[in-house]
């Protein structure tokens, strides 16, 4: 039983190290494009890495098994989550 169990918690795991990847990427993308005279040679780019790196992940986490990428995808929606918990910045209200 633990034996069915462990590649589904790795790809728990995986999803939760490609969401971390593409959000903390996104704010480093963000805060470097808004500093920049161009941004959209920020965002494209990074868009397109971010993009291709969190597919290719999920392709290969999946491995054709519906309960590894659906694992994948709840490690990825919670390091989301995580992520914006983590860089909310304070809003005060004068």
């Amino acid at each position: 039983m633990i034996h069915d169990a462990l590649p589904v918690l790795l790809a728990w795991v995986a999803g939760g190290a490609l969401g971390a990847f593409f959000f903390i990427g996104l704010r480093w993308t963000v805060r470097r494009g808004l500093a920049a005279s161009n941004p959209a040679l920020w965002i494209f780019p990074s868009a397109l890495l971010r993009i291709g790196v969190t597919l290719a992940g999920f392709y290969g986490v999946a491995g054709g098994d519906w309960l590894r990428l659906l694992a994948c995808l709840v490690g990825f929606v919670m390091a989301r989550q995580i992520t914006m918990r983590l860089t909310r910045e304070a809003h005060y209200e004068p």
